[in-house]
């Protein structure tokens, strides 16, 4: 139920679901709703010392901010470890390592070797995201901004997230041809993030940078090359526009074809490879098998979607349980483990691989003979939307790190009154504490690396 403007205040939801934890934390921050028996309510993006709450509608952007060095002193200096006979202590993990997979500060406190409290802190790369886009008009000027939310090769399944939400907002239809084509370019930045997702995980787990981490980028490096064919660009791609894609697939087509059709041909004699070196090797299984464990009901608590869901036994895919796109009419399965362990979700990314490589080919299929003047790639779309004022509405993609879905609020204006992204990898970070408390260090940088964040997405 919304709140009052001139008192907002709500009812937690925490209590009843973990994952309201981090959103109405989120809430707090920058719009400046007070959360009722909320059990940690404080900045979670911006730093303790920010004044005002910036997506508040009396927001002074012109007010200055003052962060004093005192403020920001470590506040456990000289309490590092505990007095008495106790080994606790007091560790920052980040935010500047590679394991940390960006600019993630994890805030871990260790009892002799063990991990018994941890806190992510996040926030160092908020770009305020949300604002721009609401600042910006449907039609023209927010599609290139979703390429950067998760930059990690997944820029198409961003766009669609968009693209489908403003799409049913004001009741847009695709066209099939285009549909296909969102279909197969879509599929193709899931294989090339879960092949960087698998490299930097060996690299995290037993540092075998030389082979796996190589194999990754190579194979990646091809995919990569066929969406810049396709877009023009390498990761900001900006292809998809309300109503279809920007241009038809590039000449000559047969070349194309056969590009992709060469990578899927070789796809099942390199996933081989990885499992040779990864899934069978000795080293891997210690860390992983056991580890990290993430029970199927506490995934649900937190609202984790994605491979990490799929790893703990759940089933659920919005390619096919919200189906959109061209997937309804595809022939693939749902990927699902039930280890509810690190070695799972990294099992769960290599086998949606060859689930991705089926839909491209059957893609490529249709559109190798779809006829020459059916190839409509955009429907008539107005040159100024403008929904109706209040008119909500939220939609979501399977994107492949979990559900990336956008709410917006319209006001009757051709810009959205409000803009706000539904993260996965936000929501998946949440379970970062439960799969390590009581676990080794080590094995809290091998549930991390096995969540695949990109802080890009998760600080918006």
């Amino acid at each position: 139920m919304p709140t009052s403007k001139d008192n907002p205040v709500s009812q937690s939801a925490e209590p009843v679901f973990r994952t309201a934890d981090w959103h109405e934390r989120e809430a707090y921050d920058l719009v400046g709703i007070q959360y009722e028996d909320h059990p940690d309510l404080r900045r979670i993006l911006l730093p303790d010392t920010w004044q005002g709450h910036p997506l508040g509608l009396d927001y002074d952007q012109d007010r200055p901010q003052i962060a004093t060095l005192r403020e920001h002193a470590n506040p456990l200096e000289g309490d590092h470890r505990s007095a008495g006979d106790s080994n606790t202590m007091y560790i920052n993990i980040g935010p500047h390592h590679p394991a940390t997979h960006g600019v993630l500060h994890v805030e871990t406190v260790v009892d002799g070797e063990q991990v018994v409290d941890l806190d992510s802190d996040i926030g160092y790369l908020h770009r305020c995201e949300e604002q721009m886009c609401q600042q910006g008009t449907y039609r023209h000027q927010i599609m290139p901004y979703p390429d950067r939310w998760d930059y990690i090769s997944a820029g198409l399944l961003n766009e669609w997230a968009y693209a489908r939400t403003a799409e049913d907002l004001a009741d847009i239809e695709v066209p099939e041809y285009a549909q296909i084509i969102r279909t197969m370019g879509a599929e193709l930045c899931r294989i090339a993030s879960h092949m960087i997702a698998l490299g930097t995980f060996a690299l995290d787990v037993y540092g075998d940078f030389t082979a796996i981490f190589m194999y990754a980028m190579r194979d990646r490096e091809i995919v990569q090359n066929i969406l810049e064919d396709l877009t023009g660009q390498r990761m900001m791609f900006n292809y998809f526009r309300l109503g279809g894609v920007v241009w038809d697939l590039p000449e000559p087509r047969e070349e194309f074809f056969e590009k992709i059709r060469d990578f899927i041909d070789e796809l099942p004699q390199a996933l081989e490879e990885y499992h040779d070196m990864i899934t069978s090797n000795e080293i891997l299984q210690a860390r992983t098998v056991g580890t990290g464990v993430l029970p199927p009901e506490v995934a649900k608590s937190y609202g984790a979607t994605g491979p990490v869901a799929r790893g703990s036994g759940i089933d659920y895919d919005l390619r096919r349980d919200d189906s959109y796109g061209y997937y309804d009419e595809l022939d693939w399965d749902v990927v699902v483990e039930d280890g509810c362990d690190n070695f799972s979700r990294l099992l769960v990314r290599m086998r949606e691989v060859e689930e991705s490589a089926k839909i491209i080919q059957q893609c490529v299929d249709l559109l190798e003979d779809w006829p020459e003047d059916e190839r409509n790639i955009q429907a008539n779309v107005p040159r100024t939307l403008k929904p109706e004022e209040d008119t909500e509405i939220y939609r979501a993609v399977e994107g492949a790190k979990g559900e990336l879905g956008i709410y917006i609020r319209a006001d009757g204006t051709d810009k959205p009154a409000r803009f706000k992204i539904r993260s996965p990898c936000f929501s998946n970070l949440q379970t970062l504490p439960e799969m390590s408390e009581g676990e080794y260090i080590p094995d809290m940088i091998a549930s991390l690396g096995s969540l695949d964040i990109v802080l890009g997405e998760v600080d918006r």
